[in-house]
């Protein structure tokens, strides 16, 4: 069964967590000694309006941008810039240009303007870049400009591309990105193990984090939010193709067929009866969009696309496509008992994969008993004409001399002098692994039978994982 905890705080309201970084970096910018513009852009849901908002003051302006068109847009920002300057509403503005020319003339004292959902103004007025970097350009503005929004493509083609208007002006970029796996715990108040589970489901994304907070376990927040026509989360992943791709049914294809487990390129195109050539283009613009991760084997070139795996990158969408899509008809006619079934049968497995990530990702670039590693990987192939093996974790010191290999394992209790003896040997078999000392670690989600020397728990993956602020 998955149901994994009680959340005895479930009617609290969750807090502001996280960002320091992204707190100070903003601090810095809007506390700067002139007037500043920044662009802040990221996948929807992650909390960058809550960002800007716990940042902005009374003396600011936020405004959430629309789909309408731009007379009203305009009427509505100025009924919200005439809570600082008395009477700004008072008058009908023709257009962006006049707007700011007289928002800027009328200022008395620096303040933030924040631009929310940018892209939905420069939907319904083309030139609202070109006119903005004509303020910006002429070093005249007497406010704080921040812009901000939630399609990714269309954010990098509106400010950060070269060919766009506003190219090169920012003065800070932030890019939000999901929140560290050490901070679930802190925010739904739960253990080492529970948080790695919930973190496998619902991923660094904060607006999950509190969907899921007023129910009393997992199983029951999935059941309300996902398993259920009337669920927020129903069809979450395809509200999130629509405002980045342009070819939604051939992008949820792909991510169905990588969802129940092929990983291949050639297994990918081979399902979709199509070249594989067909599939480059793609797949790295879902890479490049953060919805797709490449799988390279330790010691490969990033460019082995017949050895390389492709994964489902966020957490919530590798599981809405394992054990939501292929079982939608049932959801339709409200009967979850056989997608409940599954879930209590392969839910282990599925933390399990994400188990493996995680302890790649905390030995990566971590200091480990005295020895620093680089990047860890997996590992896998023939090492010899009858036998191929598997290693979850294989990364090399930075002074070249070691080599961590590691077993991960999100079962029962284990018997760690036999996984350690097993790993050893696989590891004397690795082409690459005679020149160096062999450091093996177990990486397991209870104390095992057996030695604790070389094994990592929960909580000590976890401790690694901590960024530093």
């Amino acid at each position: 069964m998955f149901v994994l905890h009680n959340n005895t705080n479930a009617i609290t309201t969750m807090k502001f967590t996280n960002r320091t970084d992204e707190q100070k970096r903003l601090r810095e910018v809007l506390s700067a000694d002139k007037t500043t513009f920044t662009v802040v852009y990221g996948r929807r849901r992650l909390g960058k309006s809550t960002l800007l908002t716990n940042m902005l003051t009374s003396n600011d302006v936020y405004y959430l941008a629309d789909q309408t068109e731009s007379r009203l847009q305009r009427e509505v920002l100025a009924k919200m810039v005439a809570s600082i300057i008395p009477g700004f509403d008072q008058v009908i503005y023709p257009d962006w240009n006049v707007f700011f020319d007289t928002l800027n003339d009328r200022v008395s004292n620096r303040f933030t303007l924040c631009l929310d959902e940018f892209p939905y103004l420069v939907g319904s007025s083309g030139d609202l870049p070109s006119i903005l970097q004509n303020k910006i350009d002429s070093k005249k503005l007497k406010f704080n400009l921040i812009i901000c929004g939630s399609s990714q493509q269309l954010m990098y083609g509106l400010a950060l591309d070269i060919a766009s208007p506003l190219y090169g002006r920012a003065d800070a970029i932030l890019k939000i990105n999901p929140i560290n796996v050490t901070y679930i715990g802190e925010a739904l108040q739960l253990t080492a193990v529970e948080s790695i589970e919930e973190y496998a489901v619902w991923g660094g994304v904060p607006r999950y984090w509190e969907l899921r907070e007023p129910y009393a376990n997992l199983r029951e927040s999935i059941e309300r939010n996902v398993l259920s026509v009337n669920g927020t989360l129903y069809e979450e992943p395809i509200k999130f193709f629509k405002e980045d791709l342009k070819d939604i049914v051939k992008t949820a294809t792909i991510m169905s067929y990588i969802g129940s487990g092929m990983h291949r390129l050639s297994e990918i195109a081979g399902r979709c009866g199509e070249p594989a050539t067909n599939f480059s283009r793609p797949l790295a613009k879902l890479i490049n969009l953060g919805y797709l991760t490449k799988d390279i084997a330790f010691g490969d070139k990033e460019n082995n696309t017949k050895k390389s795996l492709y994964k489902i990158a966020d957490h919530f969408t590798a599981f809405y496509y394992k054990f939501i899509s292929p079982n939608r008809s049932f959801i339709e006619i409200g009967r979850i008992k056989p997608i409940t079934t599954i879930l209590d049968r392969q839910f282990s497995s599925f933390v399990g994969e994400y188990w493996e990530r995680l302890c790649r990702e905390s030995v990566s670039g971590n200091e480990i008993d005295g020895v620093t590693y680089g990047m860890a990987r997996r590992w896998w192939g023939a090492v010899s004409r009858d036998e191929s093996i598997e290693i979850d974790v294989v990364a090399e010191s930075l002074d070249k001399k070691y080599l961590l290999v590691g077993e991960c394992k999100w079962t029962g209790v284990e018997d760690s002098d036999r996984l350690l003896a097993q790993l050893i040997s696989k590891a004397k078999k690795l082409p690459f692994a005679k020149n160096y000392i062999i450091v093996p670690k177990l990486f397991l989600k209870t104390p095992p039978k057996g030695e604790m020397e070389g094994v990592l728990l929960p909580e000590d993956v976890l401790r690694l994982g901590l960024i530093e602020e």
